[in-house]
């Protein structure tokens, strides 16, 4: 299973989430992981080196790559129907190379936050995407939310992102969300977490593939 994270809009906390995502899958929920590290900062690649170097365990592996490398990284990672590839892509759609990427997803995850550029980046990105992949499942995941944000804004926002797929409960703005790293995620933020990723797992991966050859 491909699992992209994604959105075209800077700063929406992709590769934090993508970590999260990786780090819930492997110790909830007893998957099979690799992350694609595509994004140009490559932070989550340099988070898995240093994880290394202080010698910790590796619940998952990090490949750090690029779009034009994907078709031929297609063909080697995720073979094994039990694996689930976590792509972290890069904040854009003007690049060709994200085409084989979006047709090979399964679902797309989608932070956002509750401002007018960030929820126009997320329409735009949303239309594109459809056009390539139809069917594709999205989740939108309020993400960094401020105490203080709107609520006018946020059901207008929400109303239109639902045409579009499900919207999770919100990961509000926390400072132990910068002490994710790829081999935990504090576990202050379980409470926070658990609501988001259990009905994703449940709704779009549970039972699309088997864990550690039994039954998800």
């Amino acid at each position: 299973m491909t699992i992209l994270i994604a959105n075209q809009k800077g700063g929406a906390g992709k590769s934090t989430l993508a970590l999260i995502t990786a780090n819930y899958l492997t110790t909830a929920k007893n998957c099979n992981v690799t992350v694609v590290d595509m994004d140009y900062q490559q932070s989550i690649s340099q988070k898995f080196d240093k994880a290394k170097i202080l010698e910790n365990a590796e619940p998952y592996q990090v490949v750090a790559t690029s779009l034009e490398a994907y078709p031929v990284l297609r063909g080697i990672v995720g073979k094994n129907k039990d694996d689930i590839v976590l792509i972290d892509l890069p904040g854009k759609l003007d690049d060709d190379g994200l085409i084989p990427v979006f047709q090979s997803a399964d679902l797309v995850i989608c932070p956002f936050s509750y401002d007018e550029f960030s929820f126009t980046s997320t329409i735009l990105f949303t239309v594109v995407l459809r056009k390539i992949n139809p069917k594709i499942p999205m989740v939108f995941i309020p993400n960094r939310i401020k105490a203080n944000a709107k609520f006018e804004i946020m059901q207008e926002v929400n109303e239109q992102l639902a045409k579009f797929g499900r919207i999770s409960s919100i990961l509000p703005d926390r400072v132990d969300f910068q002490r994710v790293n790829t081999f935990q995620t504090p576990l202050s933020l379980l409470q926070l977490i658990v609501p988001v990723f259990e009905p994703i797992f449940n709704e779009y991966i549970h039972g699309k593939h088997e864990v550690a050859g039994r039954p998800a």
